[in-house]
């Protein structure tokens, strides 16, 4: 715990930070030592993870209420975090819709890429400075299953985590060689609230993790790895659909997934969520 307080502390920034994934990420890194500014939308559970992680961890806490889709984010996070050395930053917020892409309206489309994607590129390049001056700091950009290969009924989401990753990737070589560790972390499904609310029918072939699992093989393999995909058995099916299957099959392959699984979402038109 020493060490990894050491090496990514002592102030951690977490986006998307009022619950699931996020909220996780917040929740293992305080218990790791690490101070966190919590970041998201809904300020009422923001308080509440603030007064969980005080209560239960002892570590000190910053909440910043901020919509990631804004242009001007540096413009807030500046000020609020200028006193404090973020040595890990988590890029966790994201704007999830599983609807046929032309249905969509063009403004929710970007709004969608200025979270997931700009966000990440803002906040990376602003914080991952100064950890390259400092010889050491941590990095962990949200992508996901999807930015594998093209993902029917979720396009655009797909797109945003595709860039996430070869980010990611590429900052664990660049960055990598100045002492900060960077990595591409793609969850599989995991059972958070923005993931049931889109009412999938998993079925028994798809494994559904549960956040804790997730998030800790994620801080498990930062500084081992460039990027990877949570779930032993979420690896070997995407391996053995890229060894196996040529891209047009495996694409048509996870499109008819999609349908199977979200066909409540997809034949409601829109069903969003931003954690």
């Amino acid at each position: 715990m020493e060490s990894f307080a050491a090496k990514y502390g002592p102030w951690a920034l977490v986006t998307g930070a009022s619950r699931g994934i996020g909220a996780e990420f917040a929740r293992q890194l305080a218990e790791r030592g690490l101070n966190i500014v919590l970041i998201a939308t809904n300020t009422r559970l923001l308080r509440e993870q603030k007064n969980l992680i005080e209560r239960r961890y002892s570590v000190q806490t910053r909440v910043i209420s901020l919509d990631l889709a804004r242009e001007d984010i540096l413009n807030v996070l500046k000020p609020a975090t200028k006193n404090l050395e973020i040595g890990m930053l988590v890029c966790n917020a994201g704007l999830s819709t599983i609807s046929p892409f032309i249905e969509q309206d063009e403004d929710e489309l970007l709004r969608q890429f200025y979270i997931n994607a700009r966000a990440a590129l803002v906040l990376t390049r602003h914080y991952g400075k100064p950890m390259s001056v400092r010889g050491r700091g941590g990095i962990i950009l949200l992508s996901s299953a999807s930015a594998m290969n093209g993902t029917g009924y979720a396009a655009n989401y797909a797109g945003t985590k595709a860039y996430n990753l070869i980010l990611a990737e590429s900052l664990w070589y660049e960055l990598g060689e100045r002492g900060v560790d960077v990595l591409g972390f793609m969850p599989g499904c995991t059972k958070t609230p923005g993931f049931e609310a889109h009412n999938p029918d998993t079925g028994w072939l798809v494994t559904v993790m549960g956040a804790e699992e997730t998030v800790a093989e994620a801080l498990k393999s930062l500084g081992r790895k460039p990027s990877l995909i949570a779930g032993r058995m979420n690896r070997l099916m995407y391996a053995i659909m890229g060894r196996l299957f040529p891209r047009r099959q495996a694409v048509k392959m996870v499109g008819a997934s999609m349908e199977k699984i979200f066909h409540p979402a997809i034949r409601a038109g829109r069903n969003q969520d931003q954690k």
